[in-house]
């Protein structure tokens, strides 16, 4: 079962959840809310020991100078 990272659209929560199948019946686990979106997860973009954008070879967030960052999700 694939875990995937989701917002919730109403109170901006961002959770995993393991999901099977389609991605229906995810709930907030902050406030319950079914309008959730599936966000993409920077660990499908890691390219050896760095983070890969669109731009090119990033850090996996603004924050990260050096290009991996266990702080970042």
């Amino acid at each position: 079962m694939p875990i995937y990272e989701f917002e919730c659209e109403d109170c901006g929560e961002t959770f995993e959840e393991l999901v099977f199948g389609s991605a229906e019946g995810v709930k907030c686990r902050k406030c319950g809310s079914d309008r959730v979106r599936r966000l993409m997860s920077a660990f499908g973009f890691k390219s050896g020991s760095r983070f890969v954008s669109s731009s090119g070879p990033a850090g996996g967030c603004s924050g990260c100078a050096g290009g991996t960052c266990s702080s970042c999700h």
